[in-house]
């Protein structure tokens, strides 16, 4: 399984301030490239299928949704390890805004998103146990092997879609706190007083 980054701690100094965003750029990369793959999906399926949605080529089909699978799985790789921390931070994030500023949907959001990482931790295990338990000669580009690595992928693709869909939330609750701590900061404003002159005129 891949592992787990240190959940934030506290207020964020620069460093890990710079690391976070790093880790956003990871969550960009996987929501671009899922929805990139997504839609060569919807391209073929509407392309292979008839109009109550049957597919011409059962075989085939087959072949091309293992395809997309196994793409998506691929594509969020990188960003696994880092899923625990962008979610750690973003709780910490949300807990810190003004109410004003929250939206309603970004709780449940980040509750769905962590569901669906524990079920992918889960399904990275079972996975390992069943690569294991495979026969000595099952290798990649055996049916054995890529049989089963197939049916790991088709569990995990709903779970890895799930964050393609709610993946944005934190991105989007990144920038609510960026924009509060901005305000935060920002010197006060000396309103004029009324009546008073302009020393630069006379």
């Amino acid at each position: 399984m891949p592992p787990h980054a240190a959940e934030p701690t506290g207020r964020p100094t620069i460093s890990t301030d710079h690391r976070h965003r790093a880790l956003l750029h990871l969550l960009d990369a996987y929501l671009r490239d899922s929805e990139k793959i997504l839609a060569d999906w919807d391209a073929y399926s509407e392309e292979h299928t008839d109009l109550d949605g049957w597919p011409h080529d059962e075989h085939a089909y087959g072949i091309r949704a293992g395809q997309r699978d196994a793409d998506t799985a691929a594509a969020f790789e990188p960003l696994h390890a880092a899923a625990r921390h962008l979610l750690a931070t973003a709780e910490t994030q949300l807990a810190r805004l003004p109410a004003d500023t929250v939206q309603s949907r970004w709780r449940w959001q980040i509750d769905v998103l962590r569901t669906a990482l524990d079920q992918l931790d889960e399904q990275h295990e079972q996975w390992l146990e069943t690569r294991d338990g495979l026969p000595a000669n099952a290798s990649p580009g055996t049916p054995a092997f890529d049989d089963a690595q197939a049916e790991y992928h088709a569990e995990a693709w709903s779970h890895l879609d799930t964050w393609a869909t709610h993946g944005d939330a934190l991105r989007e609750i990144n920038t609510a706190a960026r924009n509060a701590r901005l305000r935060r900061s920002a010197p006060p404003t000396t309103a004029p007083v009324p009546g008073a002159r302009n020393p630069a005129r006379k």
